[in-house]
């Protein structure tokens, strides 16, 4: 082949940024970053464990909730309590201040009319006073009754004379400086003439530079001398601040403490309702486990305890119920068990005569002899179905053994073609084996897995109407599978599983004349259950069907995967994908498979429903025989030991499923 033409190529980092996969020419990779894809990784990954409790712990998620929401009240109560505490505390300051500013403007008033009226009396001769002194007299009154609880200011109403006067320099009580006064608010109060104005400012101190939250309400008024000036008190809030601070922390505390008290009622309460539902949990594990004795253990008379009783009577009568069907079932078994064994003498009795009425039929008119026919071909079909269900009798009862040597499944095959050719001549069939190049060793019993391969055999030579029956051998890992392959009517869906139910047919009205037991498939599935293995089935209508038996290639260990596909290359589905795109290799098209890749474990779908009793483990038994040395794969060995047109070996899914 030769090299693609780099114009075509998509540069290596184009494709990592454009969605972080080497993709083919012409594909497009998702719109996400590889280094996002990363982050989001490395953040989910600690998040994975919390993530998984909070999912699996009810108790926790009503716990986190209410304290969420418990929270969420406490501060949403908190704020408005805060809120209004503020709101009352800075009435309560504001109307306070107002009071005492009133007062001391009064004071500054009545000061002033004072001097004013004592330089009257001193005659017209007398000239104008010391503005400053009068200025820190006045500041150095009026803040001496604060004792902290405000500052006084006092400035030059003359806004625009720079720099002031020393006679009508600003005045502070205290370290306060002057321009702790906003340039705004001296303004407005130079003017208006009348009222006091205010707003919220800070304070600032002169040492340290520290500022704090206050009131500043100033008016203008007129000195000893007649002219104006501004007057200020200051208010700090820190007392306010300090109330405000005490009525946060205590909030706060009783805030974390309901928030903690209703955490702790919300888990004691949920705990006494998630406790009985956890036991009851627990409980119906343990049940359906099979440990039918677990019971509740109720206490009171509430809801809890009506659930608890109600739980046990329901689970004492389910107890009742799977006793009675397992008594059933017993005595259903030990029926088919004793009429199987008792049968036998009468039938042989029955087969010895029929053989002797069937020999001498060219004696019998036609009419006789062909009842002879007949009686002698229904006693053959009736001893095929005892045969089969004193065989299904051992499997449930778990007495089947399992022989297990190494063999060579291509000796077993081949006897099993060689043993369906005289039908596949009849049919016109061809069956093809693939696959049988190599060995292909297992540890198996030879019988065992001879049955179940006639069986699959023979039933796609009968079913294959005329087209080609393809066996195909594979081994990989630790397993061996042999898949049979036919073209005929195939399988409608959900017809795969029943397939291998006891007597099950497709059609329910026709009447059962030809074909097997229909025990044979229910056969082959306990064969290789024993085995450890697998039978599965696929088909399609009017495209043939499938099946597959997948055995481990020592006997007792567990199987991981098959290396047949259970669907076929050639179904529609995988024809549709080749046509659909450009082809594709072998194991890309096996790969594609969803419902069985090489690797996976078997769909549960798959399984064939069976008894219970009947699954490996109950009483079953491996017996490893001898080993011997597997053959070269030539077809000779022992002979077909079933009749394909007439032993249950060659039936079980008969035509029109």
């Amino acid at each position: 082949m030769g090299r693609p033409d780099p114009a075509g190529e998509i540069p290596l980092l184009r494709r990592l940024w454009s969605g972080g996969h080497l993709l083919p020419d012409g594909a497009s990779g998702g719109p996400a970053h590889p280094v996002i894809r990363l982050f989001g990784r490395w953040v989910r990954r600690p998040l994975l464990p919390a993530a998984r409790l909070w999912r699996r712990n009810i108790q926790l998620r009503v716990v986190a909730t209410t304290l969420l929401m418990s929270l969420g009240v406490v501060l949403l109560l908190g704020l408005v309590v805060i809120g209004q505490v503020r709101n009352g505390l800075l009435d309560a300051k504001r109307h306070a201040a107002q009071g005492q500013a009133v007062g001391g403007f009064e004071v500054a008033e009545q000061m002033a009319d004072r001097k004013s009226d004592s330089r009257g009396q001193d005659g017209p001769g007398a000239g104008p006073e010391d503005s400053g002194a009068w200025l820190n007299a006045l500041v150095e009154q009026l803040s001496s009754g604060g004792k902290g609880a405000y500052s006084v200011v006092a400035l030059s109403s003359d806004s625009g004379e720079t720099p002031y006067v020393a006679s009508r320099g600003p005045r502070a009580s205290g370290d306060v400086q002057p321009d702790s006064v906003p340039a705004d608010l001296r303004r407005r109060v130079d003017e208006g003439r009348t009222a006091p104005y205010e707003r919220y400012g800070k304070i600032v101190h002169a040492g340290s530079g520290d500022s704090e939250p206050a009131l500043i309400i100033g008016k203008r008024l007129d000195d000893n001398n007649g002219d104006a000036y501004q007057l200020y008190y200051l208010f700090p809030f820190s007392q306010e601040e300090k109330s405000l601070s005490l009525v946060k922390g205590t909030l706060a505390t009783a805030g974390v403490f309901v928030v903690v008290l209703l955490g702790a009622i919300a888990w004691v309460v949920v705990r006494q309702v998630v406790t009985p539902v956890r036991m009851a949990a627990g409980i119906s594990e343990r049940l359906a486990a099979g440990l039918l004795q677990e019971r509740m253990k109720v206490t009171g008379e509430d809801d809890i305890a009506r659930l608890g009783e109600s739980f046990n009577k329901m689970a004492q009568n389910l107890q009742l119920k799977i006793q009675q069907l397992e008594e059933l079932s017993r005595m259903q078994r030990r029926f088919v068990s004793d009429v199987s064994h008792e049968l036998r003498t009468p039938l042989t009795t029955v087969r010895m005569a029929a053989d002797v009425i069937y020999e001498a039929r060219e004696d019998f008119d036609p009419i006789t002899a062909r009842s002879a026919e007949l009686l002698w071909g229904q006693v053959d079909r009736f001893e095929s179905l005892l045969s089969d269900l004193l065989e299904i009798s051992r499997f449930d009862a778990g007495a089947a053994a399992l022989e297990a040597e190494p063999i060579d499944l291509r000796d077993v095959v081949h006897r099993v073609v060689d043993g369906a050719e005289p039908l596949a001549e009849a049919k016109g069939t061809r069956i093809l084996v693939r696959g049988a190049e190599a060995p292909v060793i297992a540890e198996a019993d030879t019988r065992r897995v001879e049955r179940v391969l006639r069986n699959l055999v023979v039933n796609a030579v009968e079913h294959g109407e005329g087209r080609d029956v393809v066996v195909r051998l594979a081994t990989a890992g630790g397993a061996v599978a042999v898949a049979v392959r036919d073209y005929g009517v195939g399988l409608k869906p959900g017809e795969a599983t029943r397939v291998f139910n006891r007597f099950w047919r497709a059609d329910p009205a026709r009447a059962r004349t030809t074909g097997g037991t229909g025990l044979g498939l229910s056969i082959a599935v306990e064969d290789a259950r024993l085995h450890g293995g697998w039978l599965q089935a696929w088909g399609e209508p009017g495209g043939g069907s499938q099946f597959r038996l997948t055995v481990p290639r020592t006997a007792g260990d567990v199987l991981r995967g098959s290396p047949i596909p259970l669907e076929p290359e050639d179904s529609r589905r995988n024809r549709r994908t080749d046509d659909a795109g450009a082809p594709q290799p072998a194991a890309e098209r096996l790969a594609a498979v969803p419902a069985q890749p090489r690797s996976a474990l078997p769909a549960e779908a798959a399984a064939p429903s069976a008894d219970p009793t009947a699954l490996p483990g109950n009483g079953s038994r491996v017996v490893r025989g001898a080993p011997e040395t597997p053959s070269d794969g030539s077809r000779g060995g022992r002979a077909p030991a079933a009749r394909p047109t007439t032993s249950n070996e060659g039936e079980g899914r008969p035509r029109g499923r």
